[in-house]
């Protein structure tokens, strides 16, 4: 397994997440009619807005899993803050940065994800990711990943007071 890399301007990143202000607040129906909608409309059990923290993704909206927060080192959302474009596994199996990692291998048993990152608009640095996670291996067509990017992008207008 590769835990979640850290980059190199995590403390930047960190004061721009703690501008935001949105660690450990209250659920906001907004964002969690994104998250519904994520499942519905990809048959998926599982999204998550993950808010990455120093040592944790924190999530600000979450459906199908019972925890509101897990541990960074081992978070797919952890990668997916990172990556320039929509993050996707489309079998955790077959990747060796997943294959053995925690959430594979037990509870809840991911076999895909993919991921968009979420940006604090002032500075332009990446807090978090709005996800969707399933436990069947699967592909996404260019609508899909359209979609999913759409609904980040909501999320990220949300979570900057935009919206």
């Amino acid at each position: 397994m590769k835990l979640a890399p850290i980059p190199e301007n995590e403390k930047e990143r960190l004061l721009a997440l703690r501008r935001l202000k949105i660690l450990d607040t209250k659920p906001d129906k907004r964002l969690d009619l994104l998250t519904k909608t994520a499942v519905k409309r990809f048959d998926v059990p599982i999204s998550t807005i993950s808010i990455i923290d120093e040592e944790r993704e924190w999530f600000k909206s979450c459906q199908g899993l019972p925890k509101k927060e897990g541990d960074r080192a081992i978070s797919f959302c952890g990668h997916a803050m990172l990556a320039k474009n929509i993050f996707i596994v489309e079998d955790t199996l077959k990747d060796e940065r997943f294959a053995d990692n925690p959430y594979v291998v037990g509870p809840p048993y991911l076999r895909f994800y993919a991921g968009v990152a979420i940006y604090e608009h002032k500075s332009g640095q990446p807090i978090g990711v709005f996800c969707i996670k399933d436990t069947e291996p699967r592909t996404m067509s260019p609508e899909d990943i359209s979609f999913l990017i759409n609904l980040a992008e909501k999320a990220e207008d949300i979570l900057n007071g935009e919206a």
